[in-house]
């Protein structure tokens, strides 16, 4: 497998992306911090994979050109194309993990990468970082030391999505909500989390498997149409999405019914529909909707010097959850210098635990320039989340618009699901659960 380092593709107009171009990564030494870059520039998931990467490697190259690196140490990194397969992930897992001074931790940017590499990541203690996806029992730090889902899951995801739908239609008891998802682990992470609340809350959940990469959906649709549930709940990605809202809208199912994870919720997803997506619903992670000053920093030392992304997406939802990531990466590393020393490279494992130590607060967001895009953040030995605040947008044919108050997650009933989860997987691998006392 060919590695990919510092390359930028164009998103071509449909579904279907061209390959990027490749050049050489400048070499890692020892004053340099390593940075491994999983991407999906090709392949199904494409349409988010490219400017999700594209935000990451943007912030990186915004840190060391306007702040010098972290505390004088720049940040050097690679990318490896995994075209979301999960055998692909593992190969550059595996290449890219003593790289340097050692990976400061992935983004798999997958679900099934993170299931495939969070084994490994015991014994080769290396982070695994998973903003908004992954394993959801990996937010119990007591088991996953090292595995970090920040700023949410999709068990939370589809909690807050059935607040919003118990609030607007006056409770759950009584309703039909049916799940159309890609079916990998992915698409099947939310299931475990829907049932528990079918079970208490009292609506009728049916489920709705896609083949990947998800463009044939038209018997699914039909389903829908035949079984008319109240709610839709769409776990998609990649050319699905659009496919998926295509089908609703020719079998009839209003758009303003359906809720989107976030990964099936940015501007690339609908612009081309226009309104036949108007009404679609997706949730933000805390608020990526949103533009802040770390945009105006990018233009300003990044994209003005030439040195940017050549896809004009800055300040789409896919990319600035991109930077999102990279954003956390860096501080986790910002925050172990504060107690292992500044402007040395950390290692690893010292990476880690400033993972484990995050603390943004909203003083220190609005000094990152993310103050409108973040509610403060901060994880523990126990707690390997951090906060899950999400909130509704809503697509009106041109734009996306926020439509809903913040929403955090029910924690009486994820809490012990987490732990349930946690407590299996431990038992299972044969782990012993970390005291956080």
């Amino acid at each position: 497998m060919k590695l990919k380092s510092l390359t930028l593709a164009a998103a071509l107009a449909a579904a279907v992306l061209s390959a990027p171009l490749s050049a050489a990564a400048a070499p890692a030494d020892q004053g340099e911090q390593f940075i491994p870059l999983l991407v999906y520039r090709t392949g199904q998931f494409a349409p988010l994979g490219i400017p999700w990467a594209d935000g990451k490697q943007d912030y990186l190259k915004l840190v060391n050109a306007r702040d010098g690196g972290v505390n004088g140490v720049k940040l050097v990194f690679e990318e490896c194309e995994t075209a979301y397969d999960a055998a692909k992930g593992v190969e550059c897992y595996e290449r890219l993990k003593g790289k340097g001074s050692g990976a400061s931790g992935f983004d798999p940017q997958s679900t099934g990468i993170t299931f495939a590499v969070t084994d490994k990541a015991f014994n080769d203690k290396v982070s695994i970082e998973t903003l908004g996806y992954g394993l959801s029992s990996s937010a119990d730090g007591t088991v996953f030391e090292w595995n970090f889902p920040l700023l949410g899951t999709y068990w939370t995801a589809a909690d807050v999505m059935l607040q919003d739908i118990a609030k607007k239609s006056g409770g759950l008891k009584g309703k039909k909500i049916a799940l159309v998802y890609h079916d990998s682990p992915y698409g099947k992470e939310p299931i475990p989390l829907l049932q528990k609340r079918a079970e208490r809350d009292g609506f009728t959940l049916a489920t709705f498997p896609v083949t990947p990469p998800g463009v044939e959906q038209k018997s699914t649709w039909l389903q829908i149409r035949q079984q008319r549930p109240d709610y839709v709940l769409f776990w998609s990605a990649g050319v699905m999405t659009p496919a998926g809202i295509r089908e609703a809208q020719a079998s009839g199912y209003p758009r303003d019914k359906i809720y989107s994870i976030w990964w099936a919720g940015s501007d690339h997803d609908v612009k081309d529909l226009g309104d036949a997506a108007k009404g679609y619903n997706t949730l933000t992670i805390h608020n990526s909707a949103a533009r802040d000053r770390v945009h105006d920093d990018l233009k300003k030392f990044v994209y003005d010097k030439g040195q940017g992304a050549p896809g004009g997406q800055v300040g789409t939802m896919a990319h600035t959850r991109g930077m999102m990531i990279a954003m956390l990466q860096v501080e986790a590393i910002r925050t172990a210098q504060e107690k292992f020393g500044k402007g040395k490279v950390m290692t690893p494992e010292q990476v880690r635990w400033g993972f484990e130590n995050l603390n943004l607060t909203a003083e220190r967001l609005k000094t990152l320039g993310f103050a409108e895009v973040m509610r403060p953040v901060q994880t523990s030995c126990q707690n390997h989340m951090g906060t899950d605040w999400a909130r509704v947008a809503q697509w009106d044919g041109a734009k996306w618009k926020v439509t809903s108050d913040w929403y955090q997650a029910d924690k009486s009933l994820i809490d012990p699901l987490v732990k349930e989860g946690a407590a299996k997987y431990a038992k299972d691998k044969g782990l012993k659960v970390r005291s956080c006392s």
